[in-house]
């Protein structure tokens, strides 16, 4: 291996529009030289910036590196070029079920065994993420959630990192410390309006927290009382997209309601995202205050 990455280092320096990148920088991924790997990539990605496999292998390297927010929006970007991309689809896949969303990752695997329906490591993957509940990503083993990654081989193992703050003390403001956005553009209420942590600022700057947490009081019942009389069952999620923003409505707890907001820059499963990572941070605060 060493040998050939000094051979394809060689020829990238004498051609750096070459698409041997893509290989050196996978090289250098698997021998564990993320930042090396990152170097590359991320310069052949500013040359080739339409190429679907630049952005999946980028997004493979921000994985290794738990930057996994920037890893969707690479992923997102490569299926975008090409929506059957394979890469693609298997690492939103990964990400999806990471947080504890299974039916995003079952549909994400499902559209890849419609373009690949001889992939084996696809109906693994299938058979293993619909043999798992809903939400519960953060009580699997870490093997779970690896058996997904869209590479092969793997990347040297390193220990899982937690997707939300450590326990331990924290500030009722400070639910979501550590997390992007963490005192503006995510608010948390109790099933009054109370506001528990976050907060939020209009488009001008002004502080509305107090005002949409009084707005968004008995928003969860409601949503309850719709989502019963039209079949759906109990209601885990709202989206809204509007002219300058996207808003995510969860609920955490049975008494609580999150509110994720994000400009309109935020695509809509980055968004998911984002919620699903507020409400693991605030479901753990809500279980240490009881």
């Amino acid at each position: 291996m060493a040998d050939e990455i000094k051979t394809l280092s060689a020829e990238l320096a004498r051609d750096p529009q070459s698409l041997v990148f893509l290989r050196l920088a996978d090289l250098l991924r698997q021998r564990g030289q993320l930042d090396a790997a990152h170097r590359v990539a991320l310069n052949g990605l500013e040359r080739h910036p339409h190429l679907a496999d630049a952005h999946d292998l980028y997004a493979r390297i921000l994985a290794d590196k738990r930057d996994y927010e920037r890893a969707f929006d690479e992923w997102d970007m490569a299926r975008r070029i090409a929506p059957g991309h394979m890469g693609a689809l298997k690492g939103l896949a990964f990400l999806y079920f990471k947080v504890g969303d299974v039916a995003q990752a079952v549909a994400h695997l499902e559209e890849a065994e419609r373009v690949a329906p001889d992939d084996f490591t696809i109906q693994q993957a299938l058979a293993m993420v619909r043999g798992q509940p809903m939400g519960s990503a953060a009580a699997r083993p870490a093997g779970h959630a690896a058996a997904l990654r869209p590479d092969a081989p793997p990347s040297p193992p390193v220990p899982e990192e937690p997707m939300a703050p450590p326990a331990g003390p924290l500030e009722d403001r400070r639910v979501f410390a550590g997390l992007e956005g963490a005192q503006e553009g995510l608010l948390l209420l109790d099933a009054a309006g109370r506001v528990l942590g976050g907060a939020l600022r209009d488009w001008n700057g002004a502080d509305v927290t107090e005002a949409v947490a009084a707005y968004l009081a008995g928003v969860s019942l409601e949503a309850g009382r719709t989502a019963k009389l039209l079949g759906f069952g109990a209601w885990t999620g709202l989206a809204a997209e509007g002219q300058l923003g996207h808003v995510h409505l969860a609920q955490p707890g049975p008494d609580a309601l999150l509110l994720v907001v994000r400009d309109r820059s935020v695509p809509m499963g980055r968004l998911a995202i984002i919620a699903q990572r507020a409400a693991m941070a605030a479901r753990r605060w809500l279980e240490q205050q009881a």
